[in-house]
């Protein structure tokens, strides 16, 4: 076979850039980076099955999703953390970003969340609300109110039921609702009070508790939205993830999970 090599300048200009061109895809398509998230730790469940389906679909790498309480995300936000976008479990933290130029978008309502009561020691749909002051209960948590949503809501459920002052020195405080979950899950509580997005997971069915969904009528919505991000760019996913989850196959592994349609 021989091999001819021009010596023309139109020939080694041509080579030369299909060879820049193909360097360039190469390298486009090595250097990759997934998308970066913050999510309040009850959508852990939830999150990771759409984030599973978004990634097989567009055959892109795999999300990176940062879980924790909304309102400590919401401060690391503010502090630079480098994120794409950003899922609370409260809609006043996605509004701020937005007035304070840290978003790309508008907030959206992705879901509503709801609250219920867990245990394994007892069965909380025997006596509903009047549960958490059954006498075996030493423990009791919930997240923490001052940074948590799901712990905001649990305090106003209790202060709005006048149990507050009976099992306030009967809480033991998570840094979020995961955490709060968690506690119950090693016993390290009796009973709790989290996220039916979290009661309806497989690993807390696995502990072979009870849950009582907590009238919402008791306590202001958990109305949960999610945005787009200033980061040092605009991620090439950022805005085909956000369509995804607004599409009927993201909103129904929502409801699965237990949030309510906004």
């Amino acid at each position: 076979m021989r091999i001819i090599i021009s010596n023309s300048p139109r020939f080694f200009t041509i080579t030369f850039l299909i060879l820049i061109s193909s360097i360039g895809f190469s390298c486009n398509r090595s250097e990759e980076k997934p998308l970066r998230i913050a999510a309040a730790s009850d959508l852990k469940f939830a999150l990771d099955s759409i984030s599973t389906i978004f990634s097989a679909r567009h055959s892109v790498p795999l999300p990176e999703i940062s879980y924790g309480s909304s309102g400590k995300l919401f401060e690391q936000i503010r502090n630079g953390a480098p994120f794409d976008l950003f899922f609370s479990a409260d809609e006043s933290f996605p509004e701020i970003l937005k007035k304070e130029n840290f978003s790309n978008g508008n907030p959206k309502l992705y879901g509503i969340g709801r609250i219920v009561i867990w245990s394994k020691k007892i069965n909380p749909q025997t006596d509903g609300v009047r549960s958490l002051l059954d006498p075996s209960l030493k423990k009791i948590s919930m997240a923490n109110p001052l940074h948590a949503p799901y712990g905001k809501r649990a305090k106003e459920f209790l202060e709005k039921t006048g149990l507050w002052d009976s099992i306030q020195a009967k809480i033991v405080y998570g840094e979020n609702i995961s955490q709060a979950a968690q506690y119950l899950s090693i016993g390290a509580a009796d009973a709790g009070i989290i996220a039916l997005s979290l009661a309806k997971s497989r690993s807390m069915e696995s502990e072979g508790g009870h849950y009582f969904l907590i009238p919402d009528s008791l306590h202001s919505p958990l109305l949960q939205s999610f945005v787009p991000l200033r980061s040092k760019g605009i991620h090439p996913q950022s805005v085909p993830f956000h369509d995804f989850v607004l599409s009927d196959t993201a909103m129904e592994i929502l409801r699965f999970n237990g949030f309510s349609k906004p």
